[in-house]
Formats: structure tokens, C-alpha cells, sequence
């Protein structure tokens, strides 16, 4: 691609950022994500609680702490504390049920969103995408557990299993960097399905890469920045006072919207820049004579 048109691709990704109102978009997507973190953490305490693993639910949270900021994680903490005591297996069915409705209500929000980055009219039918929702919650999902499973492993994996003899010298000494690999890979195939699934736009599945991998780099780098900015200067408990975890994981989700939406900005423009014309994925359905004679 030539310079001129990579230089014309990020001038139109800023224009569309305003004109589509991406940040509008983002606040309603992140209002989805806490609506479904709950009940899915919820439900994996649940499963969790039938696994004969002690602390491996707390190790999941020490996880999740190192992406969202610590005001936003203790509320996690505290809220999940308090429904999960005493255990009982009944939030197992009732967390399924939740998660399913509203993983899948944020997932079709999502879809919406990135239609209108990639400027793209909805011409599915209802029912094709919620399952469409639905899937990519599981695609997803399974995507962000392959990840964590990796990453409570840890980097010292291989070396104990040498220990263990269960493994082989070799094995130990590449298992930190196959450790980081499926990490990162697993974020990057996460994003990347979203990106190629979810919008109506026919495209190539590597056409999805670059913003894939600018959605990726400026989340981590926005949850950094964010997790200081919390640390340091914002006091939230003070300001909003009981609620004021909930209004920091309110802004880390409005961050993390932000940067999957400029993402789909992104790799639209970068497609538009190569001359090609977006496509949808399912023709519109014709319109009836009657009602074209009553628009003319």
C-alpha cells in the first residue's frame, strides 16, 4: 500500500471516529459488558467449585487484575464475595441463563457497532444474528480461557515439569516463550474472529490483522496509562463514594470499547484505501413495488 493512501486511511478513520460517533457507541458497549461480567463470573465459580484445583477461581481474579485497574478490580472482588458466600450450585443454572442473554445482547451490540464503522447496513435477519451473537461469545470465550489457562500456568510450567521428570530439558527451556506466544496469540485470534465474524462485510481474514493488532496494542496500553491515572490522581471511592469501583469499571469497559470500534475504523478505511467496495455478507431483500411507487 502506498504511503499516500496509508496517509489518506488514518485522515478518514479520524473523521469517522467523529461522524459515527464512536465514543456515543462505546459508553452503550461498555454498559453491556457490566451487565454480563457478573453473572459469567458467577457461573465459572460455579463450574469452578466441581474442580479439585484449591484457589484456582482466586487465581483467575489475580489474572484479571493485571488488566483492569485495581478501584474497578476490588469492586469485582467485593461484589463476587458477597453473592458467592455461602456457595450454593444454583447460581450455576442461573448464571448460565443470565451470561447466555446478556453475553449474547453485548455480543449483537458489538455487531452494531462495527457495522456502522465498516459503514455497512445490517441486512441479516434477527434471529441470524443473534446466533451469530451467541457463537461469538463461545468463539471468543474460548479463545480469552485457552489464554487464562495458559497464563495461570505460568512461564515456570516447563521447569517443573522437568523437575518431575515429565518433560524434557528442551521443553522447559521453550515453555516461557510458548507461554507469551499463546497469550498474545489468543488475544489477537479473539479480536480478530470479532472482526471477521461479526460485522456484514464480506473480507479476506487477514484483511482484519492491522486493526486487530492497533486495538490490541492501544487496550493494553490504555489500561496501563488508566491503572495509573486511578492510582495516583483519581480518587473514585471519594468522588462517587459507594459506587465509585463501579464508575472505574464502567470507564476501563469505555476504554476497552473505544479501542475495539477505532479497530474496525481502521481496517474499514485501509479496505477502502485498496479500491475494494465493502460488500454485505447477505444481499438486501427487494422491496416491494407497492412501497417503491409510494417513495417516488
Amino acid at each position: 500500500m502506498k504511503l499516500v493512501a496509508l496517509k489518506n486511511a488514518i485522515v478518514e478513520t479520524a473523521k469517522d471516529i467523529q461522524c459515527n460517533h464512536t465514543f456515543a457507541m462505546a459508553a452503550g458497549l461498555s454498559y453491556y459488558f457490566l451487565l454480563s461480567l457478573f453473572p459469567l463470573l458467577i457461573f465459572i465459580a460455579g463450574i469452578l467449585a466441581y474442580i479439585p484445583i484449591p484457589g484456582l477461581f482466586e487465581e483467575i481474579l489475580n489474572t484479571m487484575s493485571r488488566f483492569v485497574p485495581g478501584p474497578a478490580m476490588g469492586t469485582v472482588r467485593e461484589i463476587l464475595s458477597s453473592v458467592l458466600t455461602p456457595p450454593a450450585t444454583g447460581w450455576i443454572s442461573f448464571g448460565l441463563i443470565f451470561t447466555i442473554w446478556t453475553a449474547s445482547s453485548g455480543f449483537a451490540a458489538l455487531i452494531e457497532g462495527l457495522n456502522v464503522a465498516y459503514d455497512v447496513p445490517e441486512t441479516r435477519p434477527y434471529w441470524r444474528v443473534r446466533l451469530l451473537a451467541l457463537g461469538l461469545a463461545v468463539a471468543v470465550g474460548s479463545c480469552v480461557i485457552v489464554g487464562l489457562a495458559v497464563s495461570l500456568l505460568g512461564p515456570r510450567f516447563g521447569q517443573i515439569l522437568e523437575e518431575h521428570r515429565h518433560a524434557g530439558p528442551l521443553f522447559a527451556a521453550v515453555w516461557p516463550t510458548i507461554h507469551w506466544v499463546v497469550i498474545v496469540a489468543s488475544i489477537v485470534i479473539a479480536v480478530e474472529v470479532l472482526y471477521y465474524m461479526a460485522p456484514n462485510v464480506k473480507q479476506r481474514f487477514l484483511s482484519a490483522f492491522p486493526g486487530a493488532l492497533l486495538a490490541i496494542g492501544a487496550w493494553i496500553g490504555a489500561s496501563y496509562v488508566l491503572g495509573i491515572y486511578m492510582r495516583e490522581f483519581a480518587n473514585y471511592n471519594k468522588t462517587y463514594g459507594a459506587i465509585g469501583g463501579v464508575v472505574a469499571l464502567m470507564l476501563w469497559f469505555y476504554v476497552s470499547a473505544t479501542a475495539l470500534l477505532i479497530g474496525a475504523e481502521v481496517n474499514s478505511e485501509l479496505l477502502k484505501a485498496t479500491g475494494c467496495i465493502l460488500p454485505t455478507k447477505e444481499a438486501p431483500e427487494p422491496k416491494n413495488l407497492n412501497e417503491e411507487v409510494r417513495a417516488a
